[in-house]
């Protein structure tokens, strides 16, 4: 009997532990750290399978150019930028799926991700020789399509809070003749990469 109890035992240690059962929906804000500064975000993801989500993003970050290099006076204000003509702002608006991945290997601390979207951006540009709020003024629209394809992951087992962070690269197309940045320098393609901090609740 005693060894039979034994055995009983050492099977249910070596019964594999069932995945946490995570909510279907999620929701939250993006902070973002790119090439251009600070930026921010809102998304809203379903799980459609064990390994497959869908989801939509929306974020709104500064572009900047390869060779801007910024300057700044004695009490901290920022300099004009020499051939400068206007600052660029980007508003992507992404449909996408994550595809999760070692999730038969890894525990539900740590569940990394790859992660692709498309879909319509927004570009609004402001004189950059004027100052920053006032230049909202003659702000002006165009538009275009483009995505991001990126490497991230979630952190802990609370089914009710989200919190993860990934790295995304972006690669932006006007639909019109560009977006003259500096003076004579027109660009019709945009890309950057983005550092993205998830924070978010689970439902």
């Amino acid at each position: 009997l005693g060894n039979l109890q034994d055995k009983i035992k050492l099977s249910e240690m070596a019964e594999e532990k069932k995945p946490m059962k995570l909510p279907d929906n999620a929701a939250g804000i993006d902070l973002m750290i790119g090439e251009g500064g600070f930026g921010l975000g809102g998304f809203y993801r379903h799980q459609l399978s064990t390994t497959l989500t869908g989801f939509i993003d929306f974020s709104i970050s500064e572009s900047k150019h390869s060779k801007e290099i910024e300057r700044f006076d004695i009490f901290g204000y920022p300099l004009p930028i020499y051939g400068k003509k206007n600052r660029v702002f980007v508003l992507p608006l992404n449909f996408g799926v994550q595809y999760r991945l070692f999730s038969n290997s890894l525990t539900d601390n740590l569940r990394p991700y790859l992660s692709a979207g498309v879909g319509p951006s927004m570009f609004v540009t402001t004189p950059a020789q004027q100052e920053f709020f006032k230049s909202f003024g003659d702000a002006k629209a165009r538009f275009g399509v483009g995505g991001y394809v990126g490497f991230g992951a979630n952190f802990g087992a609370n089914s009710n809070n989200l919190t993860g962070i990934n790295i995304r690269y972006y690669y932006l197309s006007l639909l019109n003749d560009g977006i003259e940045q500096y003076f004579g320098e027109f660009e019709k393609n945009l890309q950057h990469v983005a550092l993205t901090i998830n924070i978010g609740i689970m439902y």
